[in-house]
């Protein structure tokens, strides 16, 4: 049997390249491999938007038609809503009632957090137990890996101490689920900054070619050269960056030393990155589009992914109940 990966995204609106290459092309790698769960976390959006939902629905149609039109494919996984499937909020419940809050108080998100994000109250019951919830979700389905880059471990391991402690208490029902350790390349943002849609710096995957153009013009270089007869340092240029996701290996080892000589210009060597990117992303752009003209696609995709995983999850609940004797 394949192993089960269980792993989940906030919706937050349109994914840019960083979250495709930082998740999304793992996931679509991992589904011919693994037995594959991966749920929109609106739960999740609560922790922090909890004021303001307004935007939620939205979002969660932009990052599902970005899934799938990126190659996530629903015969080959469960693509599910994580409201859909009740038994999340019911474990977490459960969960909670085992979990203490010492570990919870621990968790180093936890606590950056509540020191860098002023605008919100994040003082709230549910921010503090997001890790059991997470812990709820992972293990509902008998998950055996999870997808995280080296700096996630920490969440991973609360997850497992949970499961470790229902199992002393009630008998083994959970596997204790192993990391799944992913590469998750850090792309800069058009200023240099981490790609993030709270700085405004990002290229999404839904852009247009045009407005991709745009966006790569505009993006940071190499600050030293102030001049085209300066020479550039690609070492130091935030936009070769991208040239070496996006650019040719051929083509790159002509743009380095004309870029020290100072034969080939800024701009010059955006268009090149430019033309690459969007050749890329073309035929992804072309298929969201396509996908996006169904008003009901994602509503039916999302209903019938949250009943294949609602099989799973209901047997997994009534092993719960019977461990606790109810």
């Amino acid at each position: 049997m394949k192993q089960r990966v269980v792993s989940g995204m906030r919706p937050s609106g349109r994914l840019h390249i960083g979250h495709y290459h930082g998740v999304l092309e793992n996931w679509v790698k991992m589904q011919d491999s693994y037995d594959c769960f991966f749920f929109v976390a609106d739960w999740h959006s609560l922790t922090t938007e909890y004021a303001d939902t307004s935007g939620i629905a939205q979002s969660i149609r932009e990052m599902v038609l970005d899934w799938v039109a990126f190659g996530l494919d629903p015969e080959k996984c469960a693509v599910f809503r994580q409201s859909l499937v009740p038994h999340h909020s019911e474990l977490n419940l459960i969960l909670s009632m085992i979990t203490p809050v010492s570990w919870l108080e621990r968790n180093p998100t936890y606590k950056e957090m509540l020191d860098n994000i002023e605008q919100r109250d994040l003082t709230t019951f549910g921010f503090l137990g997001y890790p059991v919830l997470m812990a709820a979700d992972i293990i509902l389905y008998k998950a055996t890996r999870v997808p995280v880059g080296h700096d996630q471990l920490p969440h991973l391991e609360i997850t497992r101490e949970i499961a470790r402690r229902f199992n002393h208490l009630y008998g083994a029902v959970f596997p204790e689920p192993e990391a799944l350790l992913t590469e998750t390349p850090k792309l800069p943002g058009l200023d240099g900054r981490k790609m993030s849609k709270s700085y405004n710096n990002s290229i999404y995957l839904s852009d247009s070619a045009e407005e991709t153009d745009k966006k790569i013009r505009s993006m940071v270089t190499d600050t030293n050269r102030v001049r085209k007869a300066d020479p550039g340092d690609p070492e130091v240029c935030v936009a070769f960056n991208l040239h070496r996701i996006y650019v040719p290996e051929e083509k790159r080892d002509e743009i380095i030393p004309a870029c020290r000589n100072a034969t080939i210009g800024c701009v010059e060597c955006k268009n090149i990155l430019a033309a690459h990117l969007n050749e890329r992303l073309a035929p992804f752009r072309a298929r969201r589009e396509e996908l996006a003209a169904s008003p009901d696609f994602i509503d039916e995709l999302l209903r019938e992914g949250s009943k294949k995983a609602s099989v799973i999850s209901d047997a997994v609940m009534t092993e719960v109940r019977g461990a606790l004797k109810f």
